[in-house]
């Protein structure tokens, strides 16, 4: 018996994941914005963030919360990480026990500083809950390019029996059963992309964006570890992988976020014009509280936020870069 999913989330990613998975059995996606449901039940597309994508002609949307939650044997959430546990409280009186819940969002919540498996466990305990994460640009794979992913769960048999519901085609997903490690790559290397970006958006080089991102990957990985995961995650697709790819895209919208800063512009300006969440931008304070709590060091995270907090500007911050004193390459700074 094929199972039923539900969707919630109408942006790139999580449209690109219904189309996916609808692939392979049924989806009911839900989305606020009536314009976006309409459109994508009766054109099947949703141009307002996957412009010129065709989606998978058995996908069904919905702007009723019951409709995609109350049936359905699988939950997935694709919702920013801010509005996560107000929707997830929403969920609760339509979800049957026991139903997994798979996120989609690579944010933390800026109130708690908690991921968003850990927000499933406080409002739906008992429910079987897990990531999927990796390097996935959602205009690419809509296009048809290859790609892979990791579906994170602690139930290594739940995980097998889910992994087939996002295999399709050329995107390729791998199972692992480091929760931590796989959601807090996805929600760091955020952070390292826009300070890529600032550099970017100053005319820096690759040697530079190269440095950028190894020294990035290693703050992430000690934050990482510190709070539970498992090393050898941040050397995997969700986190060189993802890094690499949101570091380097021109459709990375914390990279976006970062090149504009570096350019001089104010963040409420960028924001304003932004169609989706920079989670980077989001989660900053929250990251670098864990960072503190733990005594973990990460200078470049911490010049990330200073810029965001308006405290200093991207100039400022990649100067400063350039001014630290480089040590052993396996300590801090």
């Amino acid at each position: 018996m094929k199972l039923k999913v539900g969707l919630l989330g109408g942006g790139s990613w999580g449209t690109t994941v219904a189309s996916l998975v609808a692939r392979n059995t049924a989806v009911t996606m839900w989305a606020r914005d009536a314009a976006v449901v309409e459109e994508i039940n009766q054109f099947k597309t949703n141009e307002k963030y996957l412009p010129g994508a065709n989606l998978h002609k058995s996908l069904q949307a919905t702007s009723e919360l019951r409709s995609a939650v109350s049936g359905c044997d699988v939950l997935i959430m694709a919702i920013p990480s801010q509005n996560f546990r107000l929707v997830l409280e929403e969920v609760k009186q339509h979800l049957r026990p026991w139903v997994p819940i798979v996120s989609l969002t690579k944010g933390l919540e800026l109130s708690t500083g908690m991921r968003m498996t850990e927000i499933i466990a406080q409002v739906l305990p008992g429910h079987p809950r897990g990531v999927l994460t990796g390097p996935n640009l959602a205009r690419e794979i809509m296009a048809g390019k290859a790609a892979a992913s990791v579906i994170a769960m602690e139930d290594e048999t739940i995980v097998t029996e889910l992994q087939p519901l996002f295999n399709s085609g050329l995107f390729r997903v791998y199972t692992n059963n480091d929760v931590i490690g796989c959601e807090l790559g996805g929600v760091l290397k955020n952070i390292i992309a826009i300070a890529v970006g600032m550099g970017d958006g100053q005319g820096a080089g690759d040697n530079t964006r190269s440095a950028l991102i190894t020294r990035g990957l290693a703050e992430v990985t000690r934050l990482g570890v510190a709070l539970g995961g498992k090393a050898e995650t941040f050397s995997g697709l969700a986190g060189i992988g993802d890094m690499i790819a949101t570091c380097t895209s021109p459709q990375s919208r914390n990279r976006h976020v970062g090149v504009e800063l570096g350019k001089g512009r104010h963040m409420q300006e960028i924001i304003d014009e932004m169609v989706m969440v920079a989670e980077g931008a989001k989660s900053a304070p929250a990251v670098i509280a864990l960072a503190n709590n733990h005594n973990i060091e990460m200078p470049i995270a911490m010049d990330v936020y200073k810029v965001l907090q308006g405290k200093s500007t991207a100039s400022k911050a990649f100067k400063g870069l350039l001014r630290v004193a480089a040590g052993a390459e396996s300590e801090p700074g």
